[in-house]
């Protein structure tokens, strides 16, 4: 039984963005701070939220609810609707996944939670990817 009034869900639900988020909005400028060229929202599988084309790398922020971050231990408390629709978004997640390394692109996810408490460590792994990759070609 939902605590909002059908309206109220409505209302809610619309003011959830799926694009330029403030997560992804805060690596767009970490990765613009470094001179890290990107695109943002590639017109690949999944739809990554960064594309860094040169280096064959694909980044997903992902929101904890909408891709079930510790999904085992709140799962039980879920209605049915819930449920199924986290279960299929995962379902995809690694499918999606599974599509990009078939077609060469490595893959990073970040939690939208680490994101904005550990956007060093983030920009870090990613730069990481990039030395390395500098290092192979």
């Amino acid at each position: 039984m939902d605590v909002h009034t059908t309206e109220q869900r409505r209302y809610n639900m619309s003011r959830i963005r799926s694009k330029n988020t403030g997560p992804e909005k805060l690596l767009f400028s970490l990765l613009s701070n470094q001179k890290i060229p990107y695109r943002k929202h590639g017109k690949l599988p999944g739809k990554p939220d960064v594309v860094l084309i040169r280096h064959k790398l694909v980044v997903f922020v992902d929101g904890e609810f909408w891709h079930g971050k510790d999904f085992d231990k709140w799962k039980n408390k879920l209605q049915p609707f819930w449920y199924e629709k986290i279960s299929a978004n995962r379902v995809r997640d690694r499918k999606v996944d599974r599509i990009l390394r078939k077609q060469g692109w490595h893959i990073f996810h970040f939690w939208e939670s680490d994101l904005k408490k550990r956007p060093a460590v983030c920009l870090s792994k990613i730069k990481r990817y990039i030395d390395l990759n500098n290092l192979l070609a």
